[in-house]
């Protein structure tokens, strides 16, 4: 049918008796090439993907943490409020209810003071000091090897 072209051998192939042996040297490296050029293509298409989910998991951490937030305390003032009523339906009086319903979030924000005060106590124990301190060098003595080593791959 065809003159120039075989039937078993494609178009675009050119003939095998007068090409050197470094063409198909070339076409082996170039494909070599397209490959890699392939692979990475698709690692970044992969890498951008895994980042807009996490922006998207970002965005809805922080939807959901802020609704956490709105019902915590949205429970917090619906059980002070039952609890004024019951003070004021035993005392008779709102006045009352409400001065003891003080006196309790009072005694409830020393303690979170006390406590976070004692915490803060705990850290700045000599020995709490010695342990951080460590734990810092230790971080600093790990990131600094992990540089030396990419330094010595490159």
């Amino acid at each position: 049918m065809h003159d120039s072209v075989h039937d078993n051998e494609p178009a675009d192939r050119p003939e095998s008796s007068g090409e050197p042996a470094s063409s198909n040297l070339l076409d082996d490296i170039s494909r070599l090439a397209r490959g890699v050029r392939s692979l990475f293509g698709a690692q970044l298409t992969l890498l951008a993907a895994e980042l807009g989910l996490a922006r998207s998991a970002v965005s809805w951490l922080l939807a959901a943490g802020l609704g956490a937030t709105v019902a915590g305390v949205g429970l917090g003032l619906t059980l002070l409020g039952l609890i004024g009523l019951v003070l004021a339906k035993w005392f008779d009086s709102w006045i009352w209810a409400f001065a003891v319903l003080a006196v309790l979030e009072v005694l409830a924000l020393f303690g979170a003071i006390v406590l976070f005060r004692r915490c803060m106590h705990w850290m700045s124990l000599p020995a709490t000091r010695q342990e951080w301190r460590a734990i810092m060098q230790d971080t600093l003595q790990r990131a600094e090897q992990d540089i030396d080593a990419d330094k010595g791959e490159v």
